[in-house]
């Protein structure tokens, strides 16, 4: 991969067929992305990285500081977030069909077979925070649907490692992170609406913000919430 180092930072370069040059920093230690337009020249990109080398510190800077859980493996009284409350996990042995059940506001209980491997208890898991997480967004879209004007004609839950959300514009269609599950349900709200926006707005703009400002005012906030809660052990970013 190309490579430029400036300030003591070290940019991974991607050129692809795009319009506009993107910058992203992501966790957890702070890695550095640039993607420019198959033409633009290698001065081209040095400068615009030189220009936003400050904002590349400030969230460097942001995301060492993040507090990050560790590897889950599946045991008696481990942490789980569930819409963004901590629960302790109780590990139920039965011979009867496995299911996971949220028993209080301290356990979650999860039901499993006999000697059932941590591979299968994470299956298990997180088939049901797929199906939990489904029930959640159709009220949210419809809702955001009659407020906004913009139609959503599909959307799907998918585990990504870069980002909260993306769209298709051209199908009106939205997908939605599954780590989103574990944050509170106002995060969740946020992401889908940012996502119905970038159908009406591609770009991350002032009109994109206006937008944005006009529909959830406090989105900003939430944003910030959402960058500072606990992530998983895997790389997420939005």
């Amino acid at each position: 991969m190309e490579q430029i180092n400036i300030s003591n930072i070290t940019i991974d370069v991607v050129r692809k067929d795009i319009k506009n040059i993107h910058l992203a920093v992501y966790p957890p230690i702070g890695r550095v992305r640039l993607a420019a337009p198959l033409n633009v020249s290698d001065d081209t990109i040095r400068l615009f990285a030189i220009s936003r080398i400050a904002w590349i510190k400030r969230n460097q800077r942001k995301f060492k500081g993040q507090e990050r859980m560790g590897v889950l493996v599946y045991k008696q009284r481990e942490s789980h977030y569930f819409l963004g409350q901590r629960y302790l996990l109780n590990i139920i042995e039965q011979n009867t069909t496995p299911k996971v059940v949220v028993r209080s506001k301290t356990y979650i209980d999860l039901y499993v077979r006999p000697n059932t491997s941590t591979e299968k208890r994470e299956e298990i898991m997180t088939e049901w925070y797929r199906a939990e997480l489904k029930k959640l967004i159709p009220p949210n879209i419809e809702k955001w649907e009659k407020i906004t004007k913009i139609e959503v004609n599909d959307w799907q839950v998918k585990l990504m490692k870069t980002k909260w959300g993306s769209c298709n514009i051209e199908e009106r269609k939205i997908w939605i992170n599954l780590e989103l599950i574990h944050k509170p349900i106002h995060c969740l709200e946020y992401i889908i609406l940012h996502e119905m926006v970038h159908l009406k707005e591609r770009h991350h703009n002032e009109k994109f913000q206006y937008y944005m400002d006009t529909y959830m005012p406090n989105w900003k906030q939430i944003r910030n919430e959402l960058n500072k809660l606990p992530v998983s052990h895997a790389d997420w970013e939005y």
